[in-house]
């Protein structure tokens, strides 16, 4: 069973100079691995139009990434970094953002020791404002923190006036301005997550418009929010002891008319994507039992085994939402894909490299199979790029 899966069975060994710190100049000229029914190959990511099977449903993550980081100066010196993650009050992403005076988020803070629960901390957002943030409670390892702020501003324009893009920490260095730009696919369009769905960093606004004129593949998109989890290793010697993070997503009516519809391949781009996708399945399985699909669990997909037809299990989530008159649906993933998981959605997948011994490498796992040894073997031998900033792979079934 997926719980006793030993994680030192899913690792490799990384040297630090392999870990790409800056993107390359230009997006689209990174080196793709082509993964096809085993073989292996090495192409630029510019030819990844001529690469990807005809009929092709490419589904993208549309999230944007936001300046989550911010930093506090208290008067005696020490630096209070606040790391906000996802709303609690209002707990929805759209309100919280458009909030002009004040909001509750859920945080991590660093250099914590410095700072006195009963001080609330104060920087200016510009030459007029000033933004306050304000310990609420401890909840579930995390800080609720109050941000108010003067002037009226949505505090949308707040984070952009006084946070920073997070890059991730393998990076070790600090964001810089082009890491605004490049650390953002050109696609980001719903703010939320506090990391970027990397798959999607190579590709270009011309790419885009070169698949969308083309006939040879359809383009589709889904919204999930990146959390910060999406860093944490798994610190424990079995998956079944590691708690997977949450993630909130959306998806539209039309999208899932879309999948329906549907008879060729499911590309997902990036890890993102596929777990959004395969999530649909699950929620559909929850309607077809009676339930309401608001949440699937780390480990529904190994507590039971369902065999409904994918197509049926997506009916059922469209019929759900038709009955209660819905054009979007919003709901949340824990779902942990590791081997032996079986894909009911995605047929292929555009990625990047991925950390030893992560839930993302275990997706890949689960996905190709014992050869994601040989894939890695191979990025490593001819030169590829890893991680966030790195090199992409177009792995196909």
């Amino acid at each position: 069973m997926t719980p006793d899966i030993l994680i030192d069975d899913y690792t490799y060994a990384l040297p630090d100079e392999r870990i790409a710190r800056y993107p390359e100049a230009e997006r689209d000229r990174s080196k793709l691995l082509l993964y096809h029914k085993g073989d292996l190959s090495s192409c630029r990511f510019i030819e990844l139009p001529d690469l990807l099977p005809d009929n092709a449903l490419l589904v993208f993550n549309n999230t944007r990434v936001i300046p989550a980081r911010m930093l506090f100066n208290k008067a005696s010196g020490a630096v209070i970094e606040i790391f906000c993650l996802e709303p609690v009050s209002p707990a929805n992403y759209e309100q919280c953002f458009g909030a002009t005076g004040s909001c509750v988020w859920k945080c991590t803070v660093g250099n914590l020791k410095r700072w006195k629960a009963s001080t609330v901390l104060q920087k200016k957002i510009d030459a007029e404002n000033t933004l306050t943030a304000g310990i609420v409670e401890k909840y579930d390892g995390y800080l609720h923190i109050r941000f108010s702020w003067t002037g009226g501003l949505p505090f949308t324009q707040v984070l952009e006036a006084g946070g920073v893009i997070p890059i991730p920490p393998y990076l070790k260095r600090d964001t810089e301005a082009q890491d605004a730009l490049r650390y953002q696919t050109v696609y980001a369009r719903h703010k939320g997550s506090v990391a970027a769905p990397t798959a999607g960093l190579h590709f270009t606004a011309d790419m885009l418009n070169r698949l969308k004129q083309g006939k040879k593949v359809i383009l589709s998109e889904v919204t999930l929010h990146v959390g910060a989890g999406t860093f944490r290793p798994v610190k424990t010697a079995t998956i079944g002891a590691h708690v997977m993070h949450s993630e909130p997503f959306s998806v539209s009516r039309q999208m899932l008319v879309q999948l329906i519809g549907h008879t060729g391949p499911v590309v997902a781009v990036g890890t993102t994507s596929a777990r959004t996708l395969e999530s649909l399945y699950w929620l559909g399985v929850q309607c077809i039992d009676g339930k309401s699909p608001e949440q699937v669990a780390q480990w529904e997909p190994y507590d039971s085994a369902p065999v409904h037809d994918p197509k049926k299990a997506l009916a059922a989530l469209l019929q759900y939402l038709d009955s209660r008159q819905l054009d979007t649906l919003q709901a949340a993933t824990q779902i942990l894909i590791a081997p032996p998981y079986r894909f009911r959605i995605v047929n292929g997948l555009i990625t990047n490299f991925h950390q030893p011994q992560s839930t993302l490498l275990l997706l890949i796992a689960a996905f190709v199979g014992s050869d994601w040894r040989r894939i890695y073997d191979y990025a490593l031998t001819h030169g590829f790029r890893f991680l966030s900033y790195g090199d992409s792979s177009l792995l196909i079934n």
